[in-house]
């Protein structure tokens, strides 16, 4: 009302008075509102409009009618409002399945380049024929590199066959960055009550603080979570269907400040040493950061609790056979020079950043998966950007898919094997 008043008149705005049930209160049209509808009509109206808020981030000049950039096949469709609130069990797929070629994603590619060089709100079609709102793509995310929130959508339309299949059915929360890497950052666990139709958004069975969450696995549903500025991608360690139970656990390795990467690769190599002599396979990606996490399959209906009990055992093994690099210091102080073995991402609602998933870190870096090999001949964390990430991709694969296709460590072995350590 503060804002309205002094803009008030007497005059209708419109050239056509509209038709109002109650006596209406002009204004000069000075103010952006936000509105959710379910569709332009005919006559070109809104249907249903519900006011959102004010927007105080958009001038009254840039707004314009949407336009939906469509495929050049792409069949006519109705014309629904982009706020449209709905939710979905099943998400929208999109089309976008495991292998998907260049020829598959390019007209997605040319339609968000085309929203940002526009730098205007738009609606970009999926490849199933569904839409979403985009906006703001114009607006810088890395400064150094100079790349935009478009530049983040584009990597996660081209990774999506690879990271869909890795949060598909998990839990997510998000760590918003509407400002890019160098803005303040807040972590968002409930899903807004708004979404749009066909983002996946459910209740996580047993979780009473946090209504309902976003859930991985749809390509509409990673798309607007990236659209809610959340650059990274994290899930938890298990699915909506089992959420006490974890399906593996992660070895976060994180190093002091000063401490070389080469050192990072060092204690993920005794990891898989120690990982090896209790009959487990290990499965590495760089953290996208400064780190690099191990992550170990673990047998089906696995409590949470089991699976951190055996990642503080590898951890412990590796600490104590290499104090002079690794440690499980809890205090930062405590720590020294050394590579932190973290452990306690292994506890049920805790995350960490997804195979394939982009990094708020200042080089703009992917959390990758690697093979043993290239751990033991060294590799720089640095080479792994959203630039570079989907050209390797199309070269080795899916190596993240390891981690799935592993039947789990036998915990039972790990437990003889740490009574003995102990005697």
């Amino acid at each position: 009302m503060k804002l309205l008043k002094p803009i008030e008149t007497k005059d209708c705005p419109f050239h056509e008075r509209p038709v109002s049930n109650e006596r209406p209160h002009w204004v000069k049209p000075k103010l952006v509102a936000q509105v959710r509808f379910t569709e332009w009509t005919d006559d070109n109206r809104l249907r249903h409009p519900v006011y959102l808020g004010l927007r105080d981030d958009k001038k009254p000049e840039d707004v314009v009618r949407e336009e939906v950039m469509r495929l050049s096949n792409a069949p006519p469709r109705s014309r629904r409002g982009s706020m449209a609130a709905s939710r979905s069990r099943a998400g929208s797929n999109a089309a976008i399945k495991p292998g998907a070629s260049e020829r598959d994603i390019a007209p997605m590619l040319e339609q968000l380049t085309s929203v940002e060089r526009s730098r205007r709100d738009g609606v970009v079609e999926l490849p199933d024929g569904d839409r979403l709102s985009v906006t703001n793509l114009h607006k810088v995310f890395w400064p150094k590199q100079k790349l935009t929130k478009g530049d983040l959508l584009r990597y996660y339309v081209q990774v999506a066959s690879f990271i869909l299949p890795a949060i598909e059915d998990r839990p997510l929360t998000m760590k918003r960055q509407p400002n890019g890497i160098t803005g303040k950052a807040f972590y968002q666990h409930r899903a807004p009550d708004d979404v749009p139709p066909n983002v996946r958004v459910e209740p996580v069975p047993g979780e009473t603080s946090v209504p309902s969450r976003f859930i991985g696995g749809g390509l509409k549903t990673l798309l607007h979570m990236t659209q809610l500025a959340a650059i990274s991608q994290d899930p938890w360690f298990s699915r909506i269907t089992s959420a006490a139970a974890a399906d593996h656990v992660a070895l976060d390795l994180d190093p002091a400040p000063g401490v070389p990467f080469d050192r990072v690769l060092d204690v993920a190599r005794w990891i898989r040493d120690e990982l090896h002599a209790l009959g487990a396979t290990g499965v590495p990606k760089t953290s996208g950061a400064d780190g690099l996490h191990v992550y170990v399959a673990l047998p089906p209906d696995t409590p949470y609790e089991a699976g951190m009990l055996f990642s503080q055992i590898v951890a412990t093994l590796v600490a104590r056979k290499h104090p002079d690099v690794a440690t499980v210091e809890r205090k930062v102080d405590a720590r020294g020079q050394r590579v932190y073995i973290d452990c306690l991402q292994n506890i049920l609602g805790k995350t960490l950043a997804s195979a394939y998933s982009a990094r708020a870190s200042s080089y703009a870096g992917v959390s990758t998966p690697l093979t043993w090999k290239e751990v033991d001949a060294g590799v720089r964390r640095e080479d792994f950007t959203i630039e570079t990430v989907p050209a390797r991709l199309r070269e080795v694969g899916d190596l993240w898919n390891a981690l799935r296709a592993s039947k789990g460590v036998d915990l039972s072995r790990v437990t003889r094997a740490s009574a003995h350590q102990a005697q």
